[in-house]
């Protein structure tokens, strides 16, 4: 199904570069007065309205907008594996923002944008070919994202809109949050008790480390990891041969896949002959919406809600 998942999850996946300046105020014909700031993005200084109230965001960062108390009137954070609907972790939070694309594609639903009329319109460099059409509609900001370091592009989203205090709240509470919920699973497994997950699909094993659930099993809750372990360093996942795979010895293995990818992994003599198989200690989880969970400030949390019983 996919050679590389970079493609897939560049972001939860891009990077943001953003300076805040200074305050305007702009009067219109019929005397009213429009209070705006100028940020500089990857394309230069750009005005935007200081209180926007109909955000199309398609960089992916929704679930971020609305933890900083903005509601997006259209978004790109659709599922990875069925581009016209909400990831399940997102469905509340984002029940009434229309989908106008997935955040990895390069183009969008133009005259959806359109339909919505935006006051402010927030793309990554994925859309880039897009901005000079999508700045005649509306002020747009495109951002760049950190590759792996999700705080960070938390705090400089935040920076932007003038809420940091949100975001540090925020932030603590989450941090707060996952060592409690390490500390209950390691307290229930032992604390030198490893964890391996892994991502099966189209016939590949991907390894979970710096990104997705492995950053929050391994930099939040932390659990440990297995010896062998790849390093990440960078967004894409890394990937691993079956021979690889035997040389990773953990105790338990968390398996994330579509019910096909699964089915065939459990075929293989080499999966089937790794410890944590052998003693029964997998946990399956599918590929919608675990394998962009991770990937998702808000999903982050809900995972962490959920350790408990997936643990």
């Amino acid at each position: 199904m996919i050679k590389k998942l970079s493609f897939l999850i560049i972001s939860s996946v891009l990077a943001l570069s953003v300076l805040t300046g200074c305050t305007n105020s702009n009067k219109n014909s019929d005397s009213v007065s429009t209070e705006t700031i100028k940020v500089t993005d990857s394309k230069g200084e750009v005005e935007i309205p200081a209180n926007p109230q109909r955000i199309v965001d398609l960089s992916g960062n929704s679930d971020i907008l609305k933890i900083l108390g903005y509601d997006v009137v259209g978004t790109a954070n659709s599922d990875a594996y069925d581009y016209t609907k909400l990831p399940s972790y997102l469905e509340e939070e984002l029940s009434d923002a229309k989908i106008v694309g997935y955040s990895m594609q390069d183009t969008m639903d133009i005259e959806g944008i359109l339909n919505l009329n935006p006051d402010l319109i927030i793309i990554s460099n994925v859309q880039e070919k897009m901005y000079e059409q999508l700045k005649d509609i509306a002020p747009t900001v495109m951002i760049q994202l950190e590759q792996i370091d999700w705080t960070e592009d938390l705090k400089l989203i935040a920076k932007i809109f003038g809420k940091e205090d949100i975001a540090e709240k925020w932030l603590n509470d989450y941090t707060k949050e996952a060592s409690t919920a390490g500390e209950k699973i390691i307290e229930k497994n032992g604390k030198d008790t490893t964890y391996l997950p892994i991502l099966a699909s189209g016939g590949q094993i991907y390894v979970f480390d710096a990104a997705g659930i492995g950053s929050v099993m391994f930099d939040d809750m932390k659990l440990s990891k297995p010896s062998n372990l790849p390093e990440q360093d960078s967004i894409s996942l890394p990937v691993v041969s079956y021979e690889g795979l035997a040389e990773i010895d953990a105790d338990y293995l968390v398996l994330v896949g579509t019910d096909d990818d699964i089915a065939s992994l459990k075929e293989n003599s080499i999966y089937q002959n790794m410890r944590a198989v052998k003693n029964g200690n997998v946990i399956e989880l599918p590929s919608s919406p675990y394998f962009n969970m991770g990937y998702s400030c808000i999903g982050k949390k809900k995972f962490l809600e959920e350790s408990a019983d997936i643990f």
